[in-house]
């Protein structure tokens, strides 16, 4: 197990510089339906950029 503790404040003190997508991408990866829909992609998706329907279904496609 992690020795974070989260209960500390002085362990978010970077929080106030990040980003708004930096936090969304750390909510995001420890969500566990996100885990195991990242799991079941192949490796030749993970590498070339997921498929169009995960992107739309994680909110991973950007406005150019």
């Amino acid at each position: 197990m992690s020795a974070f503790d989260w209960r500390s404040e002085p362990a978010y003190d970077k929080v106030h510089d990040a980003e708004t997508m930096d936090i969304a991408w750390e909510w995001l990866r420890r969500d566990g339906e996100y885990q195991a829909a990242y799991s079941r992609l192949t490796s030749e998706q993970r590498s070339g950029g997921m498929t169009d329907d995960f992107r739309d279904l994680w909110g991973l496609s950007f406005r150019g």
